[in-house]
């Protein structure tokens, strides 16, 4: 297994800037941000590590070579979009996008893109199915034409105002990740697991490890810290806002060992990827960075 880090942390740095960072802190990859330029709407999104759309055979190769020279490797390219989105001008643009950054995963030979399926918040969680099931299929056919794998994220999208109630993001309770997969059994569509949008919801991440095991893709490495005064005050209607506080691994309430331990037992041996959104490290690069370490530090003893 491999300790890596997700770039959107690094807005407006280079992939030339991170890669020595990385190597020399003892990161073994990076799952690289691929939002379109320019297209930033919330926080630790519209970062673009690798521009898809001018991204050239040549550009690529470069690419490869230089993390290759590093002894990197690149685990997932990352675009978190709403593919299904009541706009539809906004639904083509997105899926224009991901499937952009599939072709460029295949020019990188990186096996799997991370990203999300959507929602339409104002629709019940039936009708977002049925529209996951018209909207969906040829996504993922067009990943596997490009030999990709897609690995979506269990996050529901509830942390403002403009995403309650309901979030705006289907995949994010065990019941719905199990329609999901047999509206679309193919073998390329597959899970990219983020424990700390579980701990909130009351479900077991161990537990969603060993169900989904064969999905398992990748693996976002951030916690949860269940702010029990917040909890207090908004109550669980709230949805977690309020109270749900995205932090480093090992300053929240997911066990890692726990986690950890259950993944090796049922046979991932891929990327565990720091995803970094603990506002406490964010406000320089130096915070930034600095929570980097402390997240390798507290993993570190459990990966090798």
């Amino acid at each position: 297994m491999k300790l890596g880090i997700f770039t959107a942390a690094f807005p407006g740095k280079s992939l030339e800037e991170i890669i020595p960072w990385a190597v020399t802190n003892g990161f073994e990859a990076l799952e690289i941000a691929c939002w379109p330029v320019g297209k930033a709407d919330r926080r630790y999104a519209g970062v673009t590590t690798i521009d898809v759309v001018d991204l050239t055979p040549t550009r690529a190769e470069a690419i490869k070579t230089l993390v290759k020279r590093d002894g990197l490797t690149i685990s997932a390219l990352g675009y978190y979009p709403n593919p299904l989105h009541p706009d539809p001008e906004h639904r083509e643009l997105v899926i224009g996008h991901l499937k952009r950054v599939i072709q460029a995963a295949e020019m990188l030979d990186v096996p799997v893109v991370g990203t999300f399926i959507g929602k339409d918040q104002n629709r019940t969680i039936e009708d977002n199915l049925e529209e996951f099931a018209n909207v969906w299929p040829p996504i993922v056919r067009f990943a596997a034409e490009h030999e990709v794998k897609i690995a979506i994220e269990n996050c529901p999208m509830i942390f403002s105002n403009d995403e309650w109630a309901g979030g705006v993001n289907l995949a994010n309770s065990p019941k719905t990740l199990r329609k999901m997969f047999s509206i679309i059994p193919d073998v390329n569509f597959g899970l990219n697991l983020d424990p700390s949008h579980l701990i909130w919801q009351m479900i077991d991440p161990v537990r969603v490890v060993g169900e989904f095991k064969e999905r398992l893709f990748h693996v976002h490495a951030k916690d949860l810290r269940i702010d029990r005064e917040g909890l207090y005050e908004n109550g669980i209607l709230s949805l977690g806002m309020g109270w749900q506080v995205p932090v480093l691994p090992g300053f929240g309430d997911v066990d890692w060992a726990k986690l950890i331990g259950a993944l090796y037992a049922n046979g991932y041996n891929y990327v565990v990827s720091i995803e970094h959104e603990d506002r406490f490290f964010e406000k320089t690069e130096e915070l930034v960075k600095a929570g980097f370490l402390i997240a390798r530090d507290n993993l570190r003893p459990y990966i090798h």
